[in-house]
């Protein structure tokens, strides 16, 4: 049974920064490609930030792009979001995602999300 598991969520003033941690466990992580996605209020889910399953290749949601680092740990299981200079609209609540093709069908796995408040 594959469980994914976001953590480091919270509030924090415009300007600063947070880092989101998630962990991935009950399959082999090296297998899976990790994402980042969020959803604000009223909006549709987005995707923030991708990581290859090496961590070799990282790509970015133009909207975070020089502010937003995704990073992997494959001997620790987890993926990491950190996040600067955090602006209001990044208000919303982050998801960690691991997807793995298994014999060409889709295997994805979400997290509970966890909050981030952008507010003075």
């Amino acid at each position: 049974q594959v469980q994914v598991v976001e953590s480091g969520g919270g509030l924090v003033q415009p300007g600063g920064s947070l880092k989101l941690s998630c962990v991935v466990s009950g399959s082999t992580f090296t297998t899976y490609v990790t994402n980042w996605y969020r959803q604000a209020p009223g909006k549709e889910r987005e995707l923030v930030a991708a990581i290859t399953k090496s961590g070799g290749t990282t790509d970015y949601a133009d909207s975070v792009k020089g502010r937003f680092a995704i990073s992997r740990d494959n001997a620790k299981n987890t993926v990491y979001l950190q996040m600067n200079s955090l602006k209001p609209e990044d208000t919303a609540v982050y998801y960690c995602n691991a997807w793995r093709l298994v014999s060409g069908n889709l295997r994805d796995y979400w997290g509970q999300g966890t909050q981030v408040t952008v507010s003075s």
